[in-house]
């Protein structure tokens, strides 16, 4: 049945900004609506800290069913773990406790159905930039705040033309050759560190770039974002992981509707 809920042993998400407008909320929303897991893990930035500094403006009533809908997961059974981020930064004071069934870790080790073993974190911590200079992190981040909001607007205007969504923000980063340069960078040292701990793989979020590499024998998995790909990372019933751009999957279900 088309409203039945697809069901996989794990669901990870990241980076999904509440709070900025930015958010694609009603994205995650139908996601959430039409996926259930075992397990589901936060994997950081899933409040957008910097921005509610700023302005209350962009927090909407999506922003809040959100929340309640990933409760009510956990409510019902969902093994739900929580890791803070660079902008959610606030939740590292109540690490190791739990909130309405919701574990708030620094980190944590996946196994997957077929024994692999996996880190789980945000990732900021293996981010030089964010390590060395904050200020610059934080310029960076009004940068691309402004280029998100220009993107919100630019895909408005291709929905009305009947194009795709596309992300204006992720074309950008394939363009300047220092970005490519950084992405190289941060997946060779969290692998790194991955492999350091004796496990198979790493799962991350943080630079807002969904995909799926070998590094250096250790499997890198970033799961995306929630404002410009709208990706999650799920695992079925055998141990398989795929990246799901929920975009897509959406447009296509209303085109079938339509």
């Amino acid at each position: 049945m088309e409203n039945e809920a697809r069901h996989h042993r794990a669901i990870w998400i990241s980076d999904v900004h509440l709070g900025s407008r930015g958010c694609k909320a009603e994205f995650l929303l139908d996601f959430l609506k039409h996926n259930e897991s075992d397990y589901l893990y936060l994997v950081g930035d899933i409040i957008d800290g910097w921005a509610l500094r700023r302005t209350w403006m962009g927090w909407k009533q999506s922003h809040n069913d959100v929340i309640q809908k990933i409760l009510r997961k956990a409510r019902k059974g969902t093994k739900v773990f929580y890791i803070p981020g660079n902008h959610d930064d606030l939740a590292r004071q109540y690490l190791d406790m739990h909130f309405g069934g919701v574990h708030v870790v620094p980190h944590t080790v996946h196994e997957t159905a077929d024994g692999r073993r996996f880190f789980v974190t945000h990732g900021d911590q293996f981010d030089a930039v964010m390590q060395c200079a904050e200020w610059l992190a934080k310029l960076g981040c009004w940068a691309y705040d402004f280029s998100v909001i220009l993107n919100h607007w630019l895909n408005l205007a291709r929905k009305s033309l009947g194009y795709p969504y596309w992300s204006l923000s992720g074309y950008l980063k394939h363009k300047v050759k220092n970005a490519g340069s950084f992405i190289e960078d941060f997946r060779r040292i969290i692998a790194a560190d991955a492999k350091r701990r004796g496990l198979e793989g790493v799962i991350c979020g943080h630079i807002h770039y969904p995909e799926t590499q070998w590094v250096d024998g250790v499997l890198y998995v970033n799961d995306g974002d929630w404002v410009e790909n709208c990706t999650a990372l799920v695992e079925d019933a055998s141990g398989k992981l795929e990246l799901v751009k929920w975009a897509a999957v959406a447009e296509a279900r209303e085109a079938v509707a339509a």
